[in-house]
This record gives C-alpha cells, sequence and structure tokens, in this order.
C-alpha cells in the first residue's frame, strides 16, 4: 500500500449507528477550538505524520482509509462528555482470518479536528499530537494495545 493509497478525506458527515441504524450527522458546525487551525491545515498535518510513517510498514497495511472529521460524536451509552483524538475502526491484522476479506468494508483511522484542536495550545503541539495519534491508530491496525502503546510513549 503506497501514501497515496490512504484517503486523506475531510467527510461534509459522519455516519454514526443508532438504535441499529445508520444515521447521518452533519459535521459543517462550528465550534470553539484551543488552537485555531484551517481545516486543510489540519488535513496536512494528517498527511505530514502519515508522510512519516516508513514506507515498509506502509506496505503491510491492509485495507485501511484515513479519515479527517471535526469531532468524535459520543455513542449512546457513553459518557457525553466523551473527547477522543483520533479512532481505529476495523479488524486488526493479528484478529483477521481466511476467510475475512469476503466482503469486508475498509478498516478506518479517523483524525478527529477538533478535539485535536481543543487539547493543544500551539502549532507544535497539534503537529506532534496528530503524529503521535496517527502512529498509536496504525498500530491498533496491527493489533498493538492500548496498554502497550502507553508503555511505549505513543499512547
Amino acid at each position: 500500500m503506497s501514501r497515496s493509497d490512504l484517503i486523506n478525506y475531510r467527510a461534509p458527515f459522519s455516519l454514526r449507528k443508532t438504535a441499529g441504524a445508520h444515521a447521518v450527522i452533519r459535521a459543517d458546525r462550528v465550534h470553539y477550538m484551543s488552537f485555531p487551525m484551517t481545516p486543510d491545515e489540519f488535513e496536512a498535518a494528517v498527511s505530514d505524520a502519515l508522510a512519516n510513517i516508513p514506507e515498509r510498514l506502509l506496505a503491510t497495511m491492509d485495507n485501511v482509509a484515513v479519515f479527517v472529521e471535526d469531532r468524535y460524536e459520543p455513542l449512546p451509552g457513553e459518557d457525553p462528555g466523551t473527547s477522543l483524538l483520533g479512532l481505529y475502526d476495523g479488524v486488526p491484522l493479528t484478529e483477521r482470518d481466511d476467510g475475512w476479506a469476503a466482503g469486508a468494508m475498509p478498516d478506518r483511522i479517523i483524525i478527529f479536528q477538533e478535539d485535536t484542536l481543543a487539547a493543544c495550545s500551539s502549532r507544535e503541539e497539534v503537529i506532534a499530537e496528530v503524529q503521535i495519534t496517527v502512529v498509536h491508530e496504525i498500530a491498533h491496525h496491527f493489533g498493538i494495545d492500548d496498554e502497550t502503546l502507553h508503555h511505549l510513549g505513543w499512547g
């Protein structure tokens, strides 16, 4: 998989499961962010973070798309104040079996712009946090859990 195969896309909406169905939630609302950064600047930071991933590692990734969305929307039953910088939604390579690929949708790595900017107070912090988050979510694709990532400093 090459860098150009990874999709860096700012979704105009997000899909969320609600009561067993999918609901389209508009993501075009404006919210306060601690550090101001345009969507294009943030997407460039995500692209740069992906460009810093070694080519050998990218080549072993399978069926993954990377998205930028405005913010994490807590699911029903989650604390409404839940904030995530990134999310891996998929089946890690370590858990796939021979029948996995039949009709499988791509795994998704989602980087949340507003949540990231709210956690940062400078451009340098945003760049560093995006890099950490991208590495963290890619690691989940390879089956590395949060505890191990925190121990390695990628938490």
